[in-house]
């Protein structure tokens, strides 16, 4: 006695896999680089630095080149930010002196 059973085959979708990017911390590497040379912008180190830590988030393959990002970033905006005040400093001792 043979018994006949409906075999149902499942057919999936070929789907292309998900080929991760890292372009967020690629930028994110760049801009820290440039900052050396562009710190005094203020912008690009800004960019860089909200650009390593979205990456830090969405791209765990690239992890290494984020933070470093991150890290030339923030000395560079760092470096920015206490020149600016130290340049504001400077003009404001010799202010006294600007009406001899």
């Amino acid at each position: 006695m043979t018994t006949a059973t409906a075999t149902a085959t499942a057919t999936t979708p070929n789907v292309a896999p998900v080929s991760e990017t890292n372009g967020f911390s690629i930028s994110s590497l760049v801009l820290g680089i440039v900052s050396i040379f562009a710190s005094f912008t203020f912008f690009v180190p800004v960019i860089g630095l909200v650009l390593g830590i979205m990456a830090l988030r969405r791209e765990p393959a690239s992890r290494t080149m984020a933070v470093w990002g991150i890290v030339l970033n923030a000395v560079m905006l760092a470096g920015t930010v206490i020149a600016t005040l130290a340049a504001l400093a400077f003009g404001l001792v010799l202010l006294p002196f600007a009406f001899i």
